[in-house]
């Protein structure tokens, strides 16, 4: 019986102790199984997120070629439509129908015209004066400013200097001087 019980007692020791290692073989197993499920779940969520972003950046490029065509449509038509509403030097008769010249009715005898401002009277040397640079405009006519130069095709206008109506010309003055810098001639 000694040895019944001696064996008895061996049987349950080492089922005490291999139990554990069994089990513990187990768990490692698992560990291994799901550390490589997670490795293969972050490969995966890598590569549908590189998938994305490309897609957004192939997204993002063909917006910015459809901003890119559209704008070039909209600055082409825009300038097409500021061409149309341009002073042409060639048609004596750009000026009718303009809401500026609503009351010109042609050249009259010691006045000169000014669009948006009316007849007004010039003393009896300047008219029909022939205004050149480096010139002085008289301090009465330095007031009829030029509302919209882009449409005569003028560059604009320096700081301290503005476009200015002079008889049927126009001419760029220093604000300060009235020094003449410039001028268009025969604009009416």
């Amino acid at each position: 019986m000694k040895t019944l019980a001696r064996a008895a007692a061996i049987a349950i020791g080492l089922i005490t102790v291999s139990a554990p290692l069994a089990a513990e073989a187990q768990s490692r197993h698992d560990r291994r199984e799901w550390r490589q499920d997670h490795r293969q779940d972050r490969r995966d969520y890598r590569r549908d997120n590189r998938q994305d972003q490309r897609e957004w950046r192939r997204d993002r490029r063909e917006d910015r070629r459809d901003w890119r065509r559209e704008n070039r449509h909209d600055r082409r038509d825009f300038r097409q439509d500021r061409r149309a509403d341009r002073w042409d030097r060639n048609d004596r008769n750009w000026w009718r129908g303009r809401p500026e010249f609503r009351s010109y009715s042609g050249p009259r005898r010691g006045y000169y015209y000014a669009p948006s401002y009316g007849y007004y009277r010039v003393e009896p040397r300047y008219y029909g004066y022939r205004w050149q640079r480096g010139h002085t405009l008289p301090y009465a006519y330095r007031s009829y400013y030029v509302r919209d130069p882009h449409f005569y095709g003028l560059r604009p206008a320096p700081r301290g200097y503005r476009w200015v109506h002079a008889n049927n010309d126009i001419v760029l003055i220093a604000l300060t001087t009235g020094l003449i810098a410039d001028l268009v001639l025969n604009v009416y």
